[in-house]
């Protein structure tokens, strides 16, 4: 039985990183891993294109756009959504982690999902280069990962 896996070599790939500007102390880290690995893997600065956007919400949006254009990939959705004393929390963790996964469904565009939706600061902080890894970095390793394995099973 034949198997197939998406290299983790980033040479000659064209990313966009979407990335939400709400709680900018949080997504700032995950950006700044995230850049890291794909330069890490082999990807050249000029082909990453950094699109910031007002928050988590907006960033399915911007994906959308990204993905649509042709010109990446792989599209990487960075935000971050710390749970407050309200619904909100519910309903833009929800409207963003369903769109970013409706988007790579419909596009076949590699579409990570890289936003945190945790309870407090301090989770947020422990996931984006603390005790509980680096999201950041973790997105961009999988972006790569399956923009090659899309080359490998497309048919066109």
């Amino acid at each position: 039985m034949p198997v197939i896996e998406g290299a983790l070599d980033g040479a000659g790939l064209r990313v966009c990183i979407v990335v939400a500007r709400w709680n900018e102390f949080v997504t700032r880290k995950l950006l700044d891993g995230a850049e890291s690995a794909l330069q890490h893997r082999g990807i050249a600065k000029d082909d990453v294109t950094v699109a910031w956007v007002p928050g988590a919400f907006e960033v399915p949006t911007a994906a959308n756009w990204a993905a649509r254009s042709g010109r990446f990939d792989a599209v990487i959705c960075i935000g971050a959504v710390i749970r407050g004393d309200t619904a909100h929390f519910e309903y833009v963790a929800g409207g963003a982690t369903e769109g970013i996964g409706r988007i790579a469904l419909e596009t076949g565009v590699p579409v990570i999902f890289g936003v945190l939706t945790v309870d407090n600061v301090e989770q947020a902080m422990s996931r984006a280069g603390g005790k509980d890894g680096h999201k950041g970095e973790e997105a961009a390793q999988a972006a790569i990962e399956m923009a090659n394995l899309r080359r490998l099973l497309r048919a066109d």
